[in-house]
């Protein structure tokens, strides 16, 4: 963890603050980002970022390696060297969960549309800033909760609205999906985990217990925003060949007044509007 955390420091001051929005308003007394500022980048605390550089965290999850990957723009064989120093090793029995470069960028060309980037357990693991201020700030509920099956069968679905039967098509698609994954990588820890997780829900155990296999196709959405009112959406789901990480694109649906909203809330962010406004 000592490496890892000299590592983090040296990527940390050789990026520039302005290459990822930061102004050099005031003076610094480190050439590169302020720690404050690669943490908001990575959507984790100062603090954790302090412990990591100091070596005191035992592990640092894959998701967190890989939002940090993303926040100090290392290179694929960087962010490997990354996983590798906090101990998360290339395992064909694993869910993988690193995403490549190549995916960023993909992903950087389509900004005028909110963005996902899920694993094959419907974990997610990387966001664009209009899907946040679309769908609500991810960085608000902890790692393990950000999974859409979570939301579905154990919370709210950040701000979608579902018919009966848009939320019964939805649910066993999802549930058919998670079968099929399990079937690819059968002896994942964290796969298991959420399947028992999962179980505290009698919907998700009534839907489990059919076997159903299949995949989670596209979808329409209608997203209730607390300051923009209903967004109606299309979902696109597009399936990585070796990695089985899902981009998922939303797009407005046609006849809607769906793409200007997105447009304002694009130059909003996530910030709220005030009751006056």
């Amino acid at each position: 963890m000592d490496q890892l955390g000299a590592a983090l420091r040296a990527w940390r001051d050789r990026l520039d603050p302005a290459t990822v929005g930061f102004a050099h308003g005031s003076p610094r007394r480190v050439p590169g980002l302020r720690r404050a500022e690669l943490a908001t980048l990575a959507g984790i605390s100062v603090e954790y970022v302090v412990q990591l550089e100091q070596g005191r965290v035992a592990t640092p999850s894959a998701q967190v390696c890989s939002a940090l990957a993303r926040a100090l723009h290392l290179s694929d064989d960087e962010h490997a060297h990354l996983l590798r120093m906090a101990g998360h090793t290339a395992d064909p029995a694993r869910v993988p969960r690193t995403i490549p470069g190549s995916l960023y960028r993909i992903v950087d060309q389509l900004a005028g549309n909110p963005l996902a980037i899920y694993d094959a357990t419907w974990q997610l693991l990387h966001w664009n800033p209009l899907f946040a201020a679309t769908f609500g700030d991810p960085t608000v509920r902890g790692v393990g909760d950000r999974n859409v099956l979570v939301w579905q069968f154990l919370g709210e679905l950040p701000r979608v609205r579902q018919t009966a039967a848009e939320r019964v098509a939805f649910e066993e698609s999802l549930v058919a999906d998670l079968r099929t994954t399990t079937g690819r990588y059968p002896d994942d820890p964290d796969l298991a985990a959420l399947v028992s997780r999962l179980n505290l829900s009698p919907r998700f155990c009534e839907l489990w217990s059919r076997g159903a296999v299949g995949g989670h196709q596209s979808a329409h959405k209608l997203v209730r925003h607390p300051d923009v009112g209903d967004i109606a959406m299309n979902s696109d789901i597009l399936n990585t060949q070796d990695t089985n990480l899902r981009l998922v694109v939303y797009t407005p649906q046609p006849g809607t007044d769906a793409r200007s909203k997105l447009e304002f809330l694009a130059a909003i962010g996530v910030q709220r509007m005030s009751p006056q406004t």
